[in-house]
């Protein structure tokens, strides 16, 4: 056995792994929240859907999706690890072997169950969006000039399904079959309509859209306890630097769970307004 995987299998090495990919994902989070923030638009979905469409088919993105996946399976995969080794170390269980310190909070204690919640969280999620926006038939929309609207409203229920006017364009929402009629005629592209679909999914399955708001939350906790526990474990911590990224972790861990959580609600206000 090399020096190396002598170093990754032991317990500092497995640290060091959970450390590193735990950054890698929080990184991966703010970004996917400043793309998710298209949500909030006023434009008929236009940002978010060329947003997805190009998430969805640049060959880049294919290779970053690669490098998530594979950061994903070895964050858990290790975390699995170290909390078999932690309950070898500890048989009796650490919840009550001592009367665990006060500053010690039950999030910080339980790192393994809030993960597992986020996990279970991660797959509903992926199952909602990912999987429906690849392999299931969903609805597409085609943006067009705004000088089309007047005689594109008068448009037959089998060319188009729906017309609206928003921010400067006319929006037509059309079927798969629609779009590959109407696309060409108007020269421009249709785009699967994922913006519709997050806002059904939040409005129709109510409850995915309280285990969003409630993995969110969890996450939040996940994330402070998480980032400062990384740069200790990367030897980083120091008079001089831990405050700073105390309050650092403290604040991501609000504004990425309190970014993500707001979408769902967001949509359930517009909903019932």
């Amino acid at each position: 056995m090399s020096w190396l995987s002598k170093t990754l299998s032991s317990t500092i090495g497995r640290k060091l792994i959970m450390a590193i990919t735990g950054l890698f994902l929080v990184s991966f989070l703010f970004v996917h929240l400043i793309g998710n923030v298209a949500l909030f638009y006023d434009d008929g979905g236009a940002s978010f859907n060329k947003y997805s469409h190009f998430m969805s088919t640049a060959g880049i993105i294919r290779v970053l999706e690669l490098v998530l996946v594979l950061g994903f399976g070895a964050h858990i995969w290790t975390s699995i690890q170290l909390t078999r080794l932690n309950k070898m170390a500890r048989p009796e269980g650490y919840a009550y072997e001592l009367k665990p310190a006060k500053e010690v909070s039950w999030f910080s204690r339980n790192m393994g169950l809030s993960g597992s919640i986020v996990l279970i969280f991660l797959v509903t999620h992926l199952q909602n969006f990912y999987y429906r926006y690849h392999y299931e038939e969903i609805p597409y929309v085609v943006y067009a000039p705004a000088q089309l609207y007047p005689q594109a409203k008068n448009a037959p229920k089998e060319v188009v399904t729906s017309i609206d006017s928003v921010a400067g364009h006319t929006v037509l929402h059309v079927t798969q079959k629609q779009a590959e009629t109407i696309a060409p005629q108007l020269n421009t592209e249709a785009l699967k309509d994922m913006q519709q679909l997050v806002q059904e999914v939040f409005t129709k399955e109510w409850w995915f859209a309280i285990l969003y708001v409630v993995a969110m939350f969890l996450l939040g906790f996940h994330l402070n306890h998480g980032f400062q526990s990384a740069f200790r474990t990367l030897g980083l911590a120091h008079k001089k630097y831990t405050p700073f990224l105390t309050n650092l972790g403290g604040l991501i861990s609000i504004l990425v769970p309190a970014g993500f959580a707001s979408m769902p609600i967001y949509f359930l206000i517009k909903a019932f307004m």
